[in-house]
């Protein structure tokens, strides 16, 4: 497709605009998600949203992480002529709000349409715009706007939730609703400058997150995708996209000249930076958080001043995230001053990718994970504790809340999922075992409940589920192994374990039976005592249940005349008939019997 220039001082007609919006359309879908596991800051639930495509020969859709989801989901498209297709995850980004879904373009039979370039660099204040997307869930609004910021700070969205972070917004007053998380933000030429990510409630503000990272990971998602010899690409399976993310685990907020000066940057470097950086620069990067245990643990601090990396002024984010993603395995330097003393550290850069969970396990409804970056920064707890995304049945009855982080089990420390999953097995089903876990709003409080190994037959075994990055679906596995027989416990157990006893003598005396009249004989009375074994086990367990069906009997006779007497109290102006009377004795003379 070929992209017009950009034209300065040219102010698009509205027949630039119609074009524009006759190219842009049919490439836009609603897409419908639905969150079928409890997975990292997501709950399971269903929702509406739009998507746009971004490469039609290889089937790519781009729209927000908090669309694509972090854990398993069930995803269709819905194209201008109600087509509808199913898509599946191909990649989200662990920090910043997109991903991409992926699509077979051959089942797009009855619409023709194009699919929306990328251009970042033509974002700028005061450049006109329009939005196009699901909003409010109307299938096609077109909203309009202006950019009036290149620099708003990332949205909060949650506490406890996804937030985006280290990187700037372009903010407009467009008016965005519910159902447009994803849509493109195009300009006069049909170019996608920015991606819509959210909005303040309050005022018609709307929040774009830039595209120059976006361009980056497509670009390596198509490399994963095999050519065919008579031209195209091979859509139905292709290599996991391998996008190289580093991080050192900690959060930058951009802060004014004047800021900074409060915080103790001096009036020396102040001068450098401005000189290095050009007039154009308003500020600098400055340490918000760091998650415990990262690289930057002990060594950074909120509020240090970053003034270098690698002995170069960096002031933007877009700079530090690239110099981040070129260093994963390696180490940079990082010049800071904090409250006006010049530091130097050499930091380690790690894999973001490491630190976000792309597998759960399932336990009795429940789902738990390693902790992810994004909790462990909302929660200033270090990466990979065990999580608890889903109660479910056996923790829930515990007391075990959702975003809990479980310390103990069974009076054994468990600090990561691996040796949950080993100290778990290990427990038989109807053990009672002491739980420790904290919460993130009281950390310093741990608390201890008792756990029962409840496993029911509606509950399928313990599973570990893992994302499969070259299909988008994830596999399941059974996460213990098979249990061995074992003894019987109990009445219903006891019979059952008398039954194969007894099942297992005779069958064993009919096998010697043919060989011979002593071995038969032999044989015989092991089957006699089998049987008389089985018939012991089957008597104690019978017994059993009848007692406990005799002690609930007697519970409720003894609770049914105490609520009728109840009821008596309750209202002694109404005084029963002679004929209501005769009724109450006769049911309690019944119910004594």
């Amino acid at each position: 497709m070929e992209i017009d220039p950009v034209v300065e001082g040219h102010s698009a007609s509205s027949d630039d605009w119609r074009r524009a919006l006759a190219r842009v359309v049919p490439a836009v879908v609603v897409l419908r998600v639905t969150v079928v596991r409890a997975f990292d800051t997501e709950s399971a639930n269903s929702s509406y949203a739009t998507g746009f495509i971004v490469d039609k020969q290889r089937g790519i859709i781009l729209t927000n992480r908090h669309v694509v989801k972090p854990g398993p989901v069930v995803a269709e498209a819905m194209f201008l002529n109600r087509e509808e297709i199913p898509v599946h995850p191909i990649y989200r980004d662990p920090v910043h709000d997109f991903g991409f879904f992926h699509f077979d373009p051959a089942a797009v039979q009855f619409l023709e349409y194009q699919d929306i370039p990328l251009s970042p660099e033509a974002a700028a204040v005061g450049l006109e715009i329009r939005v196009v997307g699901n909003d409010s869930g109307e299938k096609v609004s077109i909203l309009a706007g202006t950019i009036a910021r290149l620099d708003r700070d990332a949205p909060v969205y949650k506490k406890d939730g996804y937030n985006d972070f280290n990187t700037f917004y372009l903010q407009a007053a467009s008016g965005t609703k519910g159902g447009s998380s994803g849509s493109p933000v195009i300009d006069s030429r049909g170019c996608a400058v920015a991606l819509n990510a959210g909005s303040k409630s309050s005022s018609a503000s709307a929040f774009f997150l830039p595209l120059d990272r976006v361009v980056r990971a497509l670009g390596a998602i198509q490399q994963c995708f095999e050519e065919k010899e008579g031209g195209g690409f091979v859509v139905h399976k292709w290599r996991p996209p391998v996008v190289p993310r580093g991080t050192l685990q900690l959060t930058f907020i951009h802060r004014g000249f004047d800021e900074t000066r409060r915080l103790g940057l001096k009036r020396e470097t102040e001068a450098e930076v401005r000189k290095e950086a050009g007039a154009a620069e308003t500020g600098l990067l400055v340490v918000d958080s760091v998650v415990p245990g990262g690289p930057a643990d002990g060594r950074l601090e909120p509020g240090d001043i970053l003034v270098r990396v690698n002995g170069k002024v960096l002031t933007q984010f877009l700079a530090l995230e690239s110099i981040l993603d070129d260093a994963v395995g390696a180490t940079v330097t990082l010049d800071v001053e904090r409250g006006g003393t010049p530091l130097s550290l050499t930091l380690s850069v790690h894999d973001l990718h490491s630190v976000t969970p792309d597998r759960f396990l399932e336990l009795s409804g429940g789902v738990l994970h390693a902790l992810s970056y994004q909790q462990a920064r909302n929660f200033r707890f270090p990466c990979g504790l065990v999580y608890v995304a889903e109660p479910g049945y056996m923790l829930s009855r515990a007391g075990v809340p959702r975003f809990a982080i479980i310390q103990k089990l069974a009076d054994k420390e468990v600090p990561d999922l691996e040796s949950f999953i080993r100290e778990f097995g290990r427990l038989k089903a109807g053990a009672r075992v002491p739980i420790e876990y904290v919460t993130h709003g009281e950390r310093h409080r741990p608390k201890s409940v008792l756990l029962v190994v409840d496993r029911h037959a509606w509950y399928a075994p313990p599973e570990m589920y893992c994302r499969d990055d070259s299909t988008g679906l994830w596999r399941i596995a059974q996460a213990l192994p098979a249990p061995p027989p074992s003894a019987a416990v109990g009445g219903d157990a006891a019979a059952a374990g008398g039954a194969a006893d007894g099942a297992a003598g005779a069958g064993e005396g009919e096998k010697q039976e043919e060989g011979g009249s002593k071995e038969g004989g032999e044989n015989g009375g092991e089957q006699q005592r089998g049987e008389k074994r089985g018939e012991g086990r089957r008597a104690k367990g019978g017994k059993e249940a009848r007692s406990a069906r005799w002690r609930r009997l007697l519970f409720l006779m003894g609770m049914c005349p105490m609520l009728l007497l109840m009821l008596l109290l309750m209202e002694p102006r109404r005084q029963p008939s002679q004929l209501a009377r005769a009724h109450w004795w006769r049911a309690l003379w019944s119910l004594r019997l």
